[in-house]
């Protein structure tokens, strides 16, 4: 094996080959030509990738590694860390975009003399998009003393504290606590010993030049790379590394789905109702102060100075990288990307600014804000915080750092609207005009999951602009969302909403500030000044009973009589009982190799050619029985190639859909009515070959319970299911079309048994509802 070989795992073997985990293991044991292991432990042993790679071809188990395969196990198996490898290859692309001639000049060299050279080329790029390196000081402004290497990041990475989009202390990313509670920058950001101090303001550059022999190692990585950004463009390949690794590590973040960053760019610039002293600027400046992975900037349209300052220095440092290549522009013509290190309540890296907009997920619940060491600061003005209240310490601190008439817009917590440890400053706000809206949003469209959280829209007062007199309230909880009415939710709740619908709904709303029963309303700022200022937008918008009112109740009256009837119609006869069926078996993954069936995984994202308008069949879209309602990612940037595996999957008739996640048997088979949609993610789809496999047998028998339950691995959380394993029985295509009709008509009568739930829920929610205010009177 060649020294700095990449390593893989058994499972990325079995990710490799597409199939299971188990798979993997059998080979170890039937094959005694199956490399042996190079590193790791005895119960998870790693193996060298070209070795794994040349015995999978030679098993005819691989016809070939996916380059971006290929990247991603560079990047896991590098020997100082994903994160190191990821940065080193943000530097990296960053060089292959803006200065492609010299990156093909730096590659036509050996890798000793590449590391030599790249470090002086990589701080032109970085100082062109990210601006020069400088000096961290004292929060008291006392200079950094000569001679002393300048720690990278600090603040709350000191303290130990995690926020939205950002890992907790001792994560991967994070890197391990120093003796003490302080976290260092896990060696991957300039002097990894230095004590950050959460007084300090950083004013370094978020990405320091990597050195010479940092670099060695990664040199593969950079050129593996760079080819994949021949194809998919360079900006394409960080996200894609960068997602795997988000995906990889689900439980050290808390993400800004795509979704709601996008309504909160667009609330803010739907908000801008003046202009700057001055005039209005050709740039309009966003910041982010708890940035995270960045989520937030990257929905801004249009040409903006962007910028950010997140309290952990990795991924401060990524962030910046995943910023700089957002966008093909050349550096003179994109504005400034500047990212900073450092907890921004503790250590504000922008004391002086005055933004045009601040958008901001700040972290939950944090006890450890800085309450004790903060209560003197100046940013405080409408009311020192409790310790129980950090959200509207980061409210505040969005105002401090807004221009007169400037809009900010924070996702929060609903404790923060009532709470009354909170209520004198929410009072302040709504006094003086600061707060303009607070809008409730659907369970799901932020973790926590579980809970409708709430945008506040602020505007900071001052100047010749007037407080106005009232507060909008927007309420888009009712469960008009797709499944909600059935209960039903996906883990993550990633697909779950219709977000065209959630930002039609809330903009309307914010753009109108009018009166709309159950839905918005305006309210004066005099009817909230009471003992508990509760600005929870359901405490003062009643829903109606229903829709249409008591027309609307005996319209889904009628509606589920005649679906009770047609369930009548359709319940299964009397089932006929005979002795266990000993069929012969073959499997999904035998019935693929043989040419039977067609494997895919979703991406989710939008067709790269044609309208883009198709709809994603989601996850919750398949366990619901519901039509498809999810909205494509952006189909990856680039002028390459791309591999199938890359391709969106768009639905035929007769596609069976299995969910991967959550252990349940489920399995649909798609109409005319569903064709046409784009495969979400965590799903597979089977495509039989009609004169071979009839698809409602093969759905019917995917649904098996005890099929299912010996193709499903199980984890300490969730079940995954590994579709290739599913069993099904030899039988002639008649035999399977017999069995076929019957599996079409028990899933008909399933299709009507839950219309017929979710009509009967909305007539007792009704009922109640109309009872209850008036409306409907008791008979």
């Amino acid at each position: 094996m060649p020294e700095q070989a990449t390593e893989v795992t058994a499972a990325g073997i079995a990710r490799l080959a597409g199939v299971g985990r188990a798979a993997v293991s059998n080979w170890r044991r039937r094959h005694a030509d199956f490399p042996k292991p190079v590193g790791g432990t005895e119960t998870s042993p790693s193996f060298a990738l070209p070795d794994v790679e040349r015995w999978l071809r030679d098993q005819g188990k691989l016809a070939e590694v996916p380059l971006r395969e290929r990247v991603w196990q560079q990047v896991t198996g590098h020997p100082e860390g994903a994160v190191t490898a990821l940065i080193h290859t943000g530097c990296a692309l960053l060089l292959v975009r803006d200065r492609p001639t010299a990156w093909l000049e730096l590659t036509a060299v050996s890798d000793e003399r590449m590391a030599a050279v790249l470090p002086h080329a990589m701080e032109e790029v970085l100082g062109a998009r990210l601006g020069p390196d400088a000096e961290v000081r004292a929060r008291s402004g006392d200079p950094v003393p000569p001679g002393r290497a300048a720690p990278p990041m600090g603040g709350a990475a000191a303290a130990g504290r995690p926020s939205a989009d950002r890992p907790a202390v001792g994560s991967p990313v994070a890197g391990p606590p120093a003796p003490g509670g302080v976290r260092k920058a896990a060696g991957v950001l300039g002097d990894a010993s230095a004590v950050h101090s959460p007084s300090a303001v950083h004013t370094t550059r978020a990405v320091p030049t990597p050195s010479t022999d940092a670099l060695l190692p990664s040199v593969p990585l950079l050129r593996a790379a760079a080819e994949l950004a021949a194809g998919i463009g360079a900006g394409q390949t960080f996200e894609f590394l960068f997602g795997r690794k988000l995906d990889a590590n689900p439980r050290q973040y808390t993400l800004t789905p795509r979704g709601l960053a996008e309504l909160m760019a667009a609330l803010a610039e739907t908000g801008k109702d003046t202009d700057p002293p001055g005039g209005r600027r050709p740039v309009r400046s966003v910041l982010d102060p708890a940035a995270g992975t960045g989520t937030l900037l990257r929905a801004v349209a249009g040409p903006a100075e962007l910028l950010a300052q997140e309290a952990d220095p990795a991924l401060a440092a990524l962030t910046a990288l995943r910023l700089a290549l957002h966008g093909d522009g050349s550096p003179r013509n994109t504005p400034a990307r500047t990212v900073r290190g450092g907890d921004a309540l503790r250590a504000d890296a922008f004391p002086r600014l005055a933004a045009d907009t601040v958008l901001c997920h700040p972290p939950f619940n944090d006890r450890n804000w800085g309450h004790d060491e903060l209560a003197y600061d100046p940013r405080w003005e409408y009311g020192f915080p409790a310790r129980t209240e950090s959200e509207l310490a980061w409210v505040q601190h969005a105002l401090a750092r807004l221009r007169t008439g400037g809009t900010a817009v924070l996702l929060m917590p609903p404790a923060a609207a009532s709470r009354r440890s909170g209520r004198r400053i929410r009072a302040d706000l709504l006094r003086r005009g600061a707060l303009r809206a607070v809008i409730a949003l659907p369970a799901g469209a932020a973790p926590p999951y579980g809970i409708p959280l709430h945008l506040w829209v602020l505007r900071k007062p001052g100047g010749e602009l007037r407080p106005v007199p009232e507060l909008l309230l927007v309420d888009t909880t009712d469960p008009a969302e797709p499944g909600a009415a059935t209960g039903t939710q996906t883990s993550g709740g990633r697909d779950r909403l219709d977000w065209p619908a959630v930002h039609a709904a809330v903009l309307d709303a914010w753009r109108d500030r009018a009166d709309h029963p159950g839905v918005s309303r305006v309210v004066p700022v005099i009817e909230l000044l009471d003992d508990d200022v509760d600005l929870a937008p359901a405490r003062h918008l009643p829903r109606p009973a229903a829709r249409g009112g008591a027309a609307g109740l005996e319209d889904v009256r009628e509606r589920l009589g005649d679906t009770l009837r047609l369930t009548a119609d359709l319940t299964p006869p009397p089932a006929e009982l005979a002795a266990p069926a000993h069929w012969p078996l073959t499997t999904v993954g035998e019935l693929a190799r043989a040419g039977a069936l067609l494997l895919r995984t979703g991406t989710g994202t939008a067709p790269r050619t044609g309208t883009g308008t198709a709809s994603v069949l989601t996850e919750h879209d398949v366990l619901a029985g519901a039509a498809p309602s999810g909205t494509p990612a952006p189909a990856p940037a680039g002028s390459g190639t791309p591999t199938v595996s890359d391709d969106p999957v768009l639905l035929e008739p007769g596609d069976v859909i299995v969910p991967v996640l959550g252990g349940g048997s489920v399995a649909r088979v798609v109409d005319e009515a569903t064709a046409g949609a784009v495969l979400g993610r965590n799903l597979q789809l089977l495509r039989p070959d009609p004169a071979a496999i009839d698809p409602w047998f093969l759905a019917g028998f995917l649904r098996g319970t005890a099929n299912h339950r010996q193709a499903s691995s199980y984890a300490s959380t969730a079940a995954r299911l590994d579709a290739r394993r599913l069993q099904l029985p030899r039988l002639p295509l008649a035999e399977q079309q017999r069995y076929g009709e019957q599996f079409r008509a028990l899933a008909a009568f399933e299709d009507a048994l839950r219309t017929a739930g979710r009509l009967g829920g909305q007539l007792v929610r009704g009922m109640y509802d109309g009872l209850t205010d008036g409306t409907v009177t008791p008979r």
